[in-house]
């Protein structure tokens, strides 16, 4: 299991609480996995900007060393997705979007002929037959509206890579008081319980 935590608020993270909780559930089930942790809120993977752009293309023999760690870095990330049966994602909402910390990292891992190729019917995804769960933490309620650009646009991207089954859970109302808080943390539960009997066949034995 690969668990990457998008929030910037590190242990005050309650989308980190929540993807913990997801990976509990699933270690229950399989105590024998791996779990494999990557926070990005500690350890930012750097932007997609013109320098590591020029690496990409520049052909590996003709790269300078500083190239060269470059996309080394970026090839040390696709290993990891590709490595893993099951990714659980803790993603907070910031302004209507995702973290840009979670952006960055998806550009590292959306590289073409590794992650996807393009075929004369269109894109292909090449990491098929993995699960992902998305642990939602939002400070309003924000599921289900047209608010909500996280969700389709981790859909999308995931997709894209051929990350096509995804289980999401939210945890809503966090800014809206004690009691919307209560609500949405039991919400969450809620939505962990019908995710488990699913959970338990998730990580190859």
């Amino acid at each position: 299991m690969l668990q990457i935590n998008a929030s910037i608020q590190l242990d005050a993270s309650q989308s980190t609480r929540l993807a913990d909780a997801i990976v509990a559930r699933l270690q229950q089930a399989h105590p024998q996995a791996v779990v494999q942790r990557r926070d990005l809120g500690r350890a930012p993977v750097p932007a997609l900007d013109a320098a590591a752009l020029a690496a990409l293309f520049t052909p590996e023999e003709a790269r300078t060393p500083e190239q060269a760690a470059r996309v080394a870095a970026d090839d040390a990330l696709i290993a990891e997705l590709q490595a893993a049966d099951v990714i659980v994602l803790g993603v907070p909402m910031y302004n209507f979007g995702m973290p840009a910390q979670l952006k960055a990292w998806l550009d590292a891992v959306t590289r073409a002929r590794v992650t996807f190729r393009y075929t004369e019917q269109g894109p292909v995804g090449l990491l098929t037959g993995k699960r992902v769960y998305v642990a939602h933490a939002r400070g309003g309620r924000y599921r289900g509206t047209a608010l909500d650009h996280v969700t389709p646009q981790l859909d999308t991207h995931l997709g894209f890579i051929g990350l096509g089954d995804v289980r999401h859970v939210y945890a809503e109302g966090f800014a809206m008081g004690d009691e919307a808080r209560a609500a949405g943390l039991a919400d969450a539960a809620r939505q962990l319980a019908a995710l488990f009997d699913e959970a338990a066949d998730a990580v190859a034995a």
